[in-house]
């Protein structure tokens, strides 16, 4: 079991962020992702390994003014 957002989901071998955001239906271009409190690069999404009880926070950027 993981944690998004605070949120119970189930864990899978081999999920990467990219595998989490595609099940919760992230589709806002502009999101920041930290697990267990560290932020992961854009860039590391579809190679970053989940291990059962990490804890992700997805956090959609706004701007404004």
């Amino acid at each position: 079991m993981i944690k998004v957002n605070k949120e119970d989901m189930e864990y899978q071998e081999g999920m990467t962020i990219e595998d989490v955001l595609r099940r919760k239906k992230y589709t806002f271009r502009m999101i920041t992702v930290i697990v267990n409190g560290k932020v992961v690069p854009k860039d590391q999404y579809a190679t970053y390994r989940i291990k059962d009880g990490d804890n992700v926070d997805v956090l959609h950027i706004m701007s404004g003014g």
